[in-house]
């Protein structure tokens, strides 16, 4: 049974991957675009309300998209999934209404800088949410995966369009995510006659309670999150401006390839790590996937501190050079960061969501704290350090909460250490363009060393492909 959903569990990753990964891909090659046309200032002022959204959208829908498609995980019928999707579809609704109307009333009396597309992207976000929650809980995670290939092509092509083309700035960037939320969703809904699922008569107050009380613990967890970048966002731009803001912003951009490919897991980890509690075998089955997932990323995390040095400048223009300083640091929180959601999809599935909340709480507070006792001495630094901090934090001590549920046995990798600490020394004190090479090909040795399992395997399917 257990491999069988190694298997599974690697198959729904590669389809996610195929979905997402290309889009990224030409979206991170758009680099260039975006830091030869915006300036830092109006990519900080874009980023922070970005940022803000991500922090008032649990809020708005106390992720209720989770619980729908946790739910619907265990549904046996389609009674019980319009069960499950009608609660989620009444409660987004009034819940949108009221942040509509408050949004409105506060907007009266305070000046909101870009109030009005500020909160149709919410609206278009809260949308999108739904229709990934319902398309992943039906198991339809092919679709799935073309419906976000699909958004984010219309979302380049309107970039495109809307930046370079017609120079909208700021503007152009909310403007194409909402085109391609909107646009990607409605085709779901009519596609699988998503309407057929909701209605109001199918209102089960004992349902709901159940799905609120699963949702309502990832809500700090969700919240913290955004707490962490918010308030690193807040802090910079408050005692640094908006420029640091954009600066800090672009060096975002590298780590988050590293967390768009733990993405790719997480998406399909949490509707595994569900199905396997069940089986005599699952404490196998936890140990295997954390072995594959921690070389990966450890890899992917040196891979990227060794690369970045030779690529740095054919992305980047000079205003954003600043942002190269704080990658590394980035990089290794993102590092923390993927491997505490490893123990979070393990939590999730047994429906035990307070620890996650409440280590992630803890790990914005310690971030908040050093952010703004650290920012007027060190500046930006304060805030990449802080993120580092908190992340381990929450990362080591789930590592400790997990041994309530299952037994990870760990082991030290003294040679991964050592090159992950010649890539950092290199990464700020070397200038060679030979050296650098040459740490990047030790790096790539270690990395296929270091994943030879899932290397051969992924090397055997391509050769039977290429067969058939």
């Amino acid at each position: 049974m257990g491999k069988s959903r190694s298997k599974d569990l690697a198959i729904n990753t590669v389809i996610i991957g195929i979905g997402k990964f290309s889009t990224q891909l030409v979206s991170f090659l758009l680099l260039p675009l975006y830091t030869s046309i915006l300036t830092t200032t109006e990519y900080g002022n874009y980023d922070l309300i970005i940022t803000i959204s991500t922090f008032l959208l649990p809020l708005i829908t106390l992720l209720m998209e989770e619980s729908m498609f946790r739910f619907l995980i265990d549904c046996k019928d389609d009674e019980q999934k319009k069960q499950v999707i009608s609660q989620t579809s009444i409660y987004s609704f009034f819940s949108s209404i009221v942040f509509i109307a408050l949004v409105f009333l506060i907007s009266r009396f305070v000046n909101i800088p870009y109030v009005l597309i500020g909160t149709i992207y919410i609206i278009s976000s809260i949308i999108s949410g739904m229709r990934n929650a319902i398309v992943r809980g039906l198991g339809k995670l092919k679709v799935y995966a073309f419906i976000n290939f699909f958004a984010s092509l219309i979302n380049i092509l309107c970039n495109i369009l809307f930046i370079a083309v017609w120079r909208y700035g700021l503007y152009g960037l909310f403007f194409a995510g909402v085109i391609s939320n909107i646009i990607s969703s409605i085709s779901i809904f009519i596609k699988f006659k998503i309407f057929k699922y909701i209605s109001f008569k199918n209102y089960d107050k004992k349902l709901m309670g159940e799905m609120v009380k699963y949702s309502v613990p990832l809500v700090p967890n969700s919240l913290s999150w955004a707490i962490v970048n918010v308030s690193d966002r807040l802090v910079i731009s408050g005692f640094l401006g908006t420029g640091a803001n954009g600066i800090y912003s672009m060096s975002y951009k590298f780590p988050n390839l590293m967390n768009t490919i733990y993405g790719f897991f997480y998406t399909s980890w949490k509707e595994s790590s569900a199905k396997v509690i069940k089986d005599d075998d699952k404490e196998v089955f936890f140990n295997k996937i954390y072995n594959v997932l921690h070389s990966l990323m450890f890899s992917v995390c040196i891979g990227m501190i060794a690369c970045l040095p030779i690529v740095f400048n054919i992305f980047i223009k000079k205003a954003y050079n600043e942002s190269y300083l704080y990658i590394p640091i980035l990089v290794l929180s993102m590092y923390f960061n993927n491997m505490a959601g490893y123990y979070g999809g393990i939590f999730s599935a047994y429906k035990n969501t307070k620890i996650m909340g409440k280590t992630t709480v803890i790990g914005a507070v310690i971030n908040l704290v050093v952010n703004v006792v650290l920012v007027k001495f060190i500046g930006i630094y304060a805030a990449a350090i802080s993120t580092l901090l908190s992340c381990m934090y929450i990362y080591y001590i789930r590592k400790i909460k997990i041994k309530s549920y299952i037994n990870i046995k760990y082991s030290n990798n003294i040679i991964g250490i050592l090159i992950l600490t010649l890539s950092l020394v290199l990464y700020y004190i070397n200038d060679n363009i030979w050296i650098k090479l040459l740490n990047l090909l030790i790096v790539i040795i270690f990395a296929i060393f270091q994943n030879k399992e899932l290397v051969l395997k992924c090397f055997k399917t391509m050769i039977d492909k290429i067969k058939k």
